[in-house]
């Protein structure tokens, strides 16, 4: 049987990727099959950490571009992150993958306070580990939290889950004529302004040599096929 490609992955998820059809809030039967197939990778020994997004619940930016102090804002977003991780801990534990919270804001009595070491332990012993929170700071996405927690866990790869089968050189949906890349390197993102991960995310890959591969994960499959080392998606890495 063909072995995994990575051994260690950090998935990035969005809090939308949890609503599925609804407009707003968490669809379980959504989350379901996102937990199956992170169960499906977990059961061929790949050490799984997530983080996840809040927009599903409550956005920082937006708010904060209504008259919301954006510190106030961003805050109340990564409460929102908590509330999807308790979600898909849930789920996931539901299905028999044991799972650990830990959060960068500390709430006693729902998670772990986020400690690196006790991180990768659990990793170690093969739970999937959930981060929320951010980086529990403002001004920082939860993109860059994934890049952060991806370098201080030693994960090998980003896994950027989106609705789109990866990086194109303007919006697919409103340019037919958009060019979709199988590959392209850190400095292009940035100076092209790609829609990938945010600026300071794709500068914290770039100086760790971390790669990222952006993936359309609403097709069932393709999240165990990124773990097999197949082509699919855009491949986020240091020019040659």
């Amino acid at each position: 049987m063909r072995k995994p490609a990575y051994k260690r992955i950090l998935l990035k998820l969005s809090g939308e990727a949890l609503k599925g059809k609804r407009g707003f809030g968490i669809d379980f039967e959504q989350t379901a099959i996102i937990a199956e197939q992170i169960k499906e990778i977990h059961a061929l020994g790949v050490e799984v950490a997530i983080v996840i997004g809040g927009g599903n619940i409550f956005r920082g930016v937006p708010a904060s571009e209504n008259g919301m102090d954006r510190v106030t804002a961003d805050y109340m977003g990564m409460i929102a992150t908590m509330i999807n991780a308790l979600a898909l801990q849930e789920v996931l534990e539901n299905i028999g993958v044991v799972t650990r919270v830990q959060t960068a804001i500390e709430i006693q009595k729902l998670a772990e306070p986020y400690i690196r070491r006790k991180a990768v332990r659990h990793l170690e012993k093969k739970r999937v580990v959930i981060f929320a929170g951010g980086t529990g700071n403002p001004y920082f996405s939860t993109d860059t939290a994934a890049a952060l927690r991806a370098v201080e866990t030693e994960a090998e790869i980003v896994l950027k889950a989106t609705k789109v089968d990866g990086v194109y050189s303007s919006d697919p949906l409103t340019n037919k004529k958009a060019k979709r890349f199988s590959s392209i390197d850190y400095l292009e993102v940035i100076t092209k302004r790609l829609k990938v991960m945010d600026s300071t995310a794709i500068s914290l890959c770039m100086d760790n040599n971390l790669p990222i591969v952006v993936f359309n994960m609403a097709q069932k499959g393709n999240l165990k096929k990124v773990v097999m080392g197949e082509n699919i998606g855009t491949f986020v890495k240091e020019a040659k």
